[in-house]
């Protein structure tokens, strides 16, 4: 998502960091590009107008005019721009009620991702608010939206209100809030129906359920591809709906991503979700300072400490963890990182979270590497037996053929993944050297207390690490990798980390 947005910014502040006094024209310029940026990410005009003009009187006062690095400053008042257009500081959560069954009302047109979202919210409080959920579909004319609430309920371990033929809307509603009282749910989340288009019939019978159900939360579900059809709908919804915050569907293929600038700023109303893929775990919070820095190309240290920790293996990270102290790393541990790599969202989920890989997708992309690729390369690892997992070293020629055929590749590319193999290893026991000094470097990163202690650097579950002290302990941590041309292991090499890196600049 963004990604439109962040190469345009990108260019901007790249050619005003050259500069080392801003002038008024300057600023005029560059403001000029940051608002066509805008206009062609889809983003409304009254809103880009707004935020051009407030960035303007900000940018010509004192503090950029007399500042050492007054690019930096410019690019902050940005950043801060954005986080205020996106909903402020504080992201907004689930408002639950004190004396459950809360109620969440899902609403939105036909073909939103209405009825998936609802099982990921589901998946969501169950899995991490620890609330016993119970899941209704309200969708009484398509009858296969009721059933692929059920179907997807089943997956995900949630209850849903058994379907009775030939009930209405409104006395679904009822018995799903009887339901819930008698079983002791704490939340119930109805899924109402939806249509192509905007329609009376739809809107009055979802202000009649609104009214029996007094929902704690009201949301909209809204296409994030739609553009600003998307902001539009969320206008008219609102104008018949008591609606309490939106949520964001296929975020992740929507380039531009003008849509979720312009609700938060057209309908006052706050941006609670994104649905950033198709599983059913894929909805993420919506924080506004962790999308502003992604638009910036900041990245999101602590969105990717908080999927590590949600799909981390306890017990297999302490095992490889011993191994690794050891300067152990066979074929079988690197297919465990690449599996681990695939469940955070694959190569481009976890780059993008990156600070400043922005700028290196093209090298990324030169170098081959993607998910196919990964997908690949655990093929391979796959056809080998134990023995050669383990030892690598006794692959000969016939044996690269046979396991080449059995991953259907040539074996060219078993022979790039045993020299990548070979790379990650050395760099693993280059970091036990001098006791261990690199993975000292790298606990120490991490605060000794692991990626609880990395989100808590910025003074929250939330916030972002303090950027001087991430950049002291990556630079700590470059010198334990063996300095310049260390690169990335695994990546084929890759620059190391230069003198003064920033993540997150001020």
């Amino acid at each position: 998502m963004f990604e439109g947005l962040t190469e345009r910014l990108g260019t901007v502040f790249d050619r005003l960091s050259g500069r080392g006094v801003l002038g008024e024209k300057d600023i005029d310029e560059a403001l000029r590009e940051v608002r066509v940026a805008l206009l062609e990410a889809d983003v409304a005009l009254p809103v880009v107008k707004d935020f051009i003009s407030k960035a303007r009187e900000d940018a010509l006062g004192e503090a950029v005019i007399r500042s050492i690095r007054p690019a930096d400053q410019v690019v902050k008042i940005v950043y801060d721009g954005l986080v205020e257009m996106l909903g402020g500081e504080t992201p907004t959560g689930l408002q639950l009620a004190l004396n459950p069954p809360s109620v969440i009302l899902m609403a939105g047109l036909q073909g939103s991702g209405k009825t998936t979202t609802s099982a990921k919210l589901a998946l969501r409080l169950t899995k991490m608010d620890r609330q016993k959920v119970l899941m209704a579909s309200l969708d009484t004319r398509r009858p296969a939206a009721m059933e692929q609430l059920a179907t997807l309920g089943t997956q995900i371990g949630v209850d849903t209100l058994p379907i009775v033929a030939g009930q209405s809307a409104v006395d679904i509603a009822k018995r799903a809030l009887q339901v819930a009282k008698l079983s002791g749910y704490d939340v119930v989340i109805l899924d109402t129906a939806g249509r192509t288009t905007l329609d009376e019939q739809m809107m009055s019978e979802a202000a009649q359920i609104a009214q029996i159900a007094s929902p704690t939360e009201t949301l909209l579900v809204a296409d994030s591809l739609t553009g600003q059809d998307a902001v539009r709908t969320a206008k008219a919804f609102h104008d018949r709906l008591p609606l309490t915050g939106l949520i964001l569907t296929r975020a992740d293929g929507d380039g531009r991503g003008g849509a979720a600038l312009s609700m938060r700023a057209v309908t006052g109303l706050p941006i609670k979700f994104l649905g950033a893929g198709e599983k059913v775990e894929a909805l993420d919070v919506f924080d506004a300072r962790r999308v502003a820095g992604r638009i910036l190309g900041q990245g999101d240290i602590v969105a990717l400490v908080e999927k590590a920790a949600t799909e981390l293996d306890a017990a297999k990270a302490e095992a490889t963890a011993r191994k690794l102290a050891k300067g152990q790393f066979d074929l079988e541990m690197m297919s465990d990182q690449l599996a681990q790599m695939e469940r955070m969202g694959g190569l481009q989920g976890v780059m993008g979270m990156l600070p400043g890989v922005g700028k290196m997708k093209q090298q990324i992309a030169d170098s081959g590497m993607d998910d196919k690729s990964i997908k690949r390369q655990r093929a391979i690892i796959g056809s080998m037996t134990k023995t050669e997992r383990k030892k690598p070293d006794i692959l000969a020629a016939s044996r690269k053929r046979r396991i080449a055929a059995g991953a259907g590749v040539d074996v060219a590319e078993v022979n790039r993944l045993l020299k990548q193999h070979r790379q990650m290893a050395d760099a693993m026991k280059m970091m036990t050297r001098n006791g261990g000094a690199g993975f000292a470097r790298m606990a120490q990163m991490l605060g000794g207390g692991g990626m609880d202690h990395l989100k808590s650097m910025g003074g929250g579950k939330s916030a972002q690490p303090d950027p001087e002290q991430l950049r002291q302990q990556l630079e700590k941590l470059q010198g334990g990798l063996g300095g310049a041309g260390s690169g990335l292991p695994g990546l084929g090499g890759g620059p190391a980390l230069p003198p003064g890196f920033n993540p997150f600049k001020k």
